[in-house]
């Protein structure tokens, strides 16, 4: 027997009017994932996700979680899923236990037993009692993914849990994160920070304008682009013009960023020595996601 993706999601298309926020988007989760959804803020993944989560009707197309429609089987398609769309919202003149108590009597099935123990996944147990209204933007954000643990999910979708925060508050949420995948939850991360998903994230999709321009593996994306290599030679004029029959060739900070494979860059060696320009430095460097991301959305908007 089969088991059902965590996440399907076929040819979901969402307009307001005129404006295409939604652009035909398929998505397979598989479990275990950590799965990044990345695009810049306005791409439309809140709104994916809201589809996602049955929330909003998709003007097109299908989104299934574990193989239920939640337009069809409604809270029944939620069970085994939990998270937050934009920022978790509590009841500031509560404690934070209290908040959870709230949340576990309307969620049922045990929850109320599983708050000690949520508290402590989010290293919130010492501030339990104390009222949210006090607590630090981190520390809301911290008891948002506590009120989802408490129902055992199997699947977590977060948008955007670290926006707002500040370097120690990522850090810390960011571990959190890692700690539940690592317990083998499997995780939708929605994400306009790249270097947050290139951390995180072995599966991504990277969204601009609507439109899905990658899903896989994050280590398939890295290792397929073209290799970079920093260029820095006697003669960068006439490296320039030698350079570009090879790859290509771009200015860079001191000197010359050049785009090709092992054997171009071997061939670009050879041709400069035979021109007389001395390589002061030939280094490869691995492109980073934030350049692939913007090499991929250039011109998209």
């Amino acid at each position: 027997m089969t088991t059902a993706a965590p996440i399907e999601a076929r040819g979901l298309v969402k307009q307001y009017g005129d404006i295409t926020a939604v652009d035909h988007v398929d998505l397979t989760v598989q479990p275990g994932d950590v799965y990044g959804y990345l695009g810049p803020n306005g791409a439309g993944k809140t709104t994916s996700l809201r589809m996602l989560l049955g929330l909003i009707r998709p003007d097109e197309g299908t989104a299934k979680l574990f193989g239920r429609d939640p337009l069809e089987e409604g809270a029944r398609a939620l069970d085994g899923v939990a998270g937050f769309v934009e920022a978790p919202r509590f009841y500031p003149y509560m404690s934070g236990r209290k908040n959870l108590e709230l949340v576990a009597a309307l969620d049922g099935d045990g929850a109320d037993k599983r708050i000690g123990e949520a508290l402590d996944t989010v290293d919130l147990a010492d501030r339990a009692k104390d009222k949210v209204g006090g607590y630090s933007h981190g520390m809301r954000q911290r008891l948002g993914i506590a009120g989802a643990l408490l129902r055992a999910p199997r699947l977590l979708l977060l948008d955007e849990p670290t926006t707002g925060l500040d370097p120690a508050g990522m850090r810390d949420m960011r571990a959190l994160v890692r700690r539940l995948a690592d317990q083998g939850m499997t995780v939708l991360l929605s994400s306009h920070l790249m270097g947050e998903v290139e951390e995180l994230c072995d599966r991504v999709a990277i969204i601009g304008s609507g439109r899905v321009l990658y899903e896989g593996a994050l280590a398939e994306l890295m290792a397929g682009s073209a290799a970079r290599y920093e260029l820095r030679t006697t003669d960068d004029i006439y490296a320039t013009e030698i350079a570009g029959r090879f790859g290509e060739v771009d200015e860079w900070s001191g000197g010359l960023s050049f785009r090709g494979d092992e054997q171009a860059a071997a061939e670009l060696s050879v041709a400069l020595g035979r021109a007389g320009v001395g390589i002061k430095a030939l280094v490869p460097r691995s492109a980073t996601l934030e350049e692939l991301f913007f090499r991929m959305t250039e011109g998209d908007q």
